[in-house]
């Protein structure tokens, strides 16, 4: 590719982004909130919205509703292609239009479903989770037209916030629309604003409720209490077990990993504490990089205890507890291979010989890129020259399971993972934004990557 035609780019990017900040203003009025009902009539809009916008881009779009693996009604989905020759290398290009709910409007500075810019931001929901994903798309293959070089496949998935119950289905029913040699996932973020990233891992999770129990039924504690423990008591200590002094984790075969890729900048502690909201003379658990403690070595969270109120409570020793455990994994170890060893720790481990009982509950694979791919190289190339700083890659520490997924189906294919998302995103959360800046810079990025792919 000449330095010319990466101007021309530029200035077709420059050109086209008042209309790329527009459809992303219409998208977050559209109000697509999945958790309202994936097979909804405001979802069949958001679907038909994103088809129309596509089909303005040149590419040959659809709205298709999907099948749950019960056999029932699925989300909308859009799926389309732009062939330009069948000998070309072919790419596909995902994002969802589903967004999170707003569970408290009075908690954001802006209407959430009404696109407001604010010094260089645009707030709303799905802003940038994953309307930027979708702005991406359509302003790089308008920025290339008819210089298009490769095959194009796009699938705009309904249901990702909701986890994705029909995706794999859907993939199985729909294989030749999604067929592709490289996979570009515009669903996660940057290291900011201004510095690009690749995502080079994703932790897979996995989740078990424990159930802990030392009496038949309550009875008093100043009867009883002393050489009794109650259940809550005992769960504390089983979960405190999973730790050492540092922090890490103990359990006999839960794996740890390095970054991959190598690690090229270690996360900021000041700024992670600040956006995490941790409180002041908290130590952060763990040794070794922050970045490998966040992104690729496991973690376990209790997300969920069966307890009393304290609102009510009375003096008797709680016979019976149940907690649940989230155990992200790292990238390259099955879930699977993770939960068994932790239900057999647990089931090991009861506290004074307590009666623990284990359930296995969901699992999602993990995932790690290929540094050396030539789609990956070229990915950083067109990073570099949009943002004219050299990319610093970062992984996941959250867990996207269709990844590896599509992966499994599709081996030969290369996945790349780019997004919209900085730290300042607030993805999930009140007060949900995108930057402006690099918004413009990620869709010349993504023009410029294709193109690459097809030279």
């Amino acid at each position: 590719m000449t330095d010319t035609f990466s101007e021309e780019l530029r200035s077709r990017v420059d050109a086209d982004f008042d209309r790329v900040v527009d459809l992303l203003g219409r998208k977050i009025a559209l109000k697509s909130v999945s958790a309202q009902g994936i097979t909804a009539e405001h979802m069949k809009r958001s679907a038909q919205f994103v088809a129309d916008e596509l089909r303005e881009v040149g590419v040959d779009a659809k709205v298709v509703q999907s099948t749950n693996p019960d056999g029932t009604p699925g989300a909308w989905e859009v799926i389309g292609s732009k062939v330009v020759d069948p000998a070309a290398p072919t790419i596909l290009l995902y994002a969802h239009h589903d967004v999170q709910p707003v569970p408290d409007p009075a908690a954001w500075d802006t209407d959430p479903f009404v696109a407001t810019e604010v010094d260089g931001r645009l707030y709303g929901r799905g802003s940038a989770d994953d309307g930027g994903g979708i702005a991406i798309h359509s302003g790089a293959l308008k920025a290339l037209g008819d210089d298009l070089k490769v095959n194009v496949k796009v699938f705009i998935e309904g249901e990702e916030e909701m986890g994705s119950a029909s995706f794999i289905p859907f993939i199985e029913s729909h294989r030749d629309d999604f067929d592709s040699d490289v996979i570009v996932v515009a669903d996660s973020g940057n290291w900011s604003a201004e510095i690009p990233s690749l995502t080079t891992s994703l932790r897979g999770n996995t989740c078990v409720d424990v159930h802990v129990k030392v009496l038949e039924h309550p009875v008093h504690s100043g009867q009883y209490g002393g050489p009794i423990l109650d259940a809550n008591t005992l769960a504390a200590m089983l979960i405190s077990s999973l730790y050492d002094r540092d922090g890490d984790i103990t359990v006999p075969g839960i794996a740890a990993q390095e970054p991959v890729g190598g690690l090229q900048r270690d996360l900021d502690e000041r700024t992670v504490r600040a956006d995490a909201g941790v409180v002041d003379g908290f130590t952060l658990a763990g040794s070794g990089s922050l970045a490998s403690r966040l992104w690729t070595k496991p973690s376990i969270t209790v997300i969920g205890f069966d307890a009393h109120p304290v609102e009510g409570s009375f003096n008797v020793i709680s016979p019976e507890t149940t907690f649940r455990l989230s155990l992200r994994t790292a990238p390259g170890q099955r879930p699977e291979e993770a939960q068994d060893a932790l239900a057999t720790y647990l089931e090991a481990h009861a506290p004074f010989g307590a009666d623990v009982r284990v359930d296995k509950l969901e699992n999602g694979m993990g995932w790690a890129m290929d540094p050396d791919a030539v789609a990956t190289k070229d990915a950083l190339e067109a990073m570099q020259d949009a943002f004219g700083v050299e990319p610093v890659n970062k992984g996941e520490g959250g867990s996207i399971p269709f990844i590896p997924e599509l992966q499994r189906i599709f081996p030969a294919a290369q996945v790349l993972v780019t997004g919209p998302e900085d730290p300042k995103a607030n993805a999930h959360s009140p007060n949900e934004s995108i930057s402006l800046y690099g918004l413009k810079r990620n869709i010349l990025a993504e023009a410029l990557l294709l193109d690459k792919l097809g030279r």
